[in-house]
């Protein structure tokens, strides 16, 4: 990282490409541009290879065959074809279109659950969560006993990095007989995840969580499920999402899987115990910091605390030009309510207003770590000590 540029701890927002997969990506730029539909010529035909392949690199990381591979610009997208495109046939036969969805998803999820709602077409059940963010199983279960269209619980939350039992989930919905959907976007490259084995209908995939580029993503799709699509002009990709394929972002999606599984074992490992020692060096700076989330199950570079009585606003005010960290979802960026996932949690407001969250990824270094522990303890120590002046 540059001295001139402030040191980068917001992986769970976006992660930087790898320069390795920004290598392969260029080739399909400026190359082999083809389009991967025009098979009228050499251009088309590698394109639509590289394509090809891309899909037996992500389907070998998360366990699915590659012929269950759609592609998409992202996990919103996909998540958004998969609550939209799903309620088609309960339409048609008039009957109640449920979903049951985990009260601390992504605003992709629960926002399209709102929207779908709001115009009459689903009945939204929420699940119920502890103020750790965990997932109370038993009534999950008496929900899905009961039938309902869709099941939706995210890999990994966002904010807080919880990581769900997604396996065990999974065996309940198919016991039964209910769709799955799992947006896996924070979860894919970080953890092992079985798109087959875990008994998940769809899961979704971004980029640019696993040092992919922004607007590239996927979704897998059991086989004999069938969604209507979203968006049309061409029956692409088995009539379910039209449109040109992003060659080169699909490239580098496919590029990124392939390295996440060679290297994912290895630098999260490492990731965990940085994060571990920025944690242990901010328990030890700043007085009353409280973490967040459940600390025995979490993704490994998330650290999510609060210094209650300290705005959040106001830490990120004095460090932004050293640090980049952020107070919540980059969905939520500049938005000034507190964090639906905290209010979740039922926590204080004190603690949501005080809550920061910090991402740690496979370039952050052990210098980095040590100077944002001191940038961030500083800055909390001057704003205090503004405070009292105050008083």
């Amino acid at each position: 990282m540059s001295e001139s540029r402030p040191i980068y701890l917001d992986y769970h927002s976006t992660t930087p490409v790898d320069p390795r997969v920004a290598s392969k990506m260029l080739y399909y730029m400026t190359t082999a541009f083809g389009n991967a539909s025009s098979i009228d010529h050499t251009y088309g035909d590698e394109a639509e290879e590289a394509v090809s392949q891309a899909a037996i690199h992500i389907a070998n990381l998360v366990g699915s065959s590659p012929k269950e591979i759609i592609f998409t610009s992202g996990a919103t997208e996909s998540i958004n074809l998969v609550i939209q495109g799903s309620i088609y046939t309960d339409v048609i036969t008039k009957n109640k279109h449920i979903i049951a969805v985990s009260p601390v998803e992504h605003k992709a999820v629960l926002d399209t659950c709102y929207a779908l709602a709001k115009k009459g077409l689903a009945e939204i059940i929420k699940l119920q969560i502890d103020s750790k963010g965990r997932l109370d199983l038993n009534h999950l279960k008496q929900v899905c006993d009961k039938g309902i269209s869709l099941l939706c619980v995210m890999a990994a939350n966002n904010e807080i990095g919880n990581i769900y039992p997604i396996q065990e989930i999974g065996q309940i919905a198919k016991n039964c007989h209910i769709p799955f959907l799992c947006d896996a976007s924070q979860a894919v490259g970080k953890i092992p995840i079985n798109f087959q084995e875990y008994g998940i209908t769809y899961l979704a995939i971004s980029a640019h969580k696993l040092y992919g580029t922004k607007g590239s993503g996927a979704l897998a799709v059991r086989k004999k499920y069938h969604l209507e699509p979203i968006i049309f002009g061409g029956s692409h990709q088995k009539g379910i999402r039209s449109g040109t394929l992003n060659v080169p972002g699909i490239v580098g999606l496919g590029e990124a899987c392939r390295m996440r599984q060679l290297e994912m074992e290895e630098d999260e490992k490492a990731i965990s115990s940085k994060r571990d020692k920025l944690q242990n060096l901010l328990l030890k700076k700043i007085p009353g910091l409280i973490i967040n989330g459940d600390p025995t199950s979490r993704l490994a570079g998330n650290l999510h605390i609060s210094i209650p009585d300290i705005p959040n606003s106001a830490v990120i005010a004095r460090v932004r030009s050293k640090l980049a960290i952020s107070t919540g979802a980059a969905c939520s960026s500049g938005v000034e309510t507190p964090s639906h996932v905290l209010q979740a949690l039922a926590l204080p407001n004190n603690v949501i207003e005080g809550a920061l969250r910090i991402g740690i990824g496979k370039f952050t270094t052990d210098k980095e770590i040590n100077q944002a522990a001191e940038i961030l303890s500083t800055a909390i120590s001057q704003i205090r000590q503004a405070m009292c002046f105050k008083i």
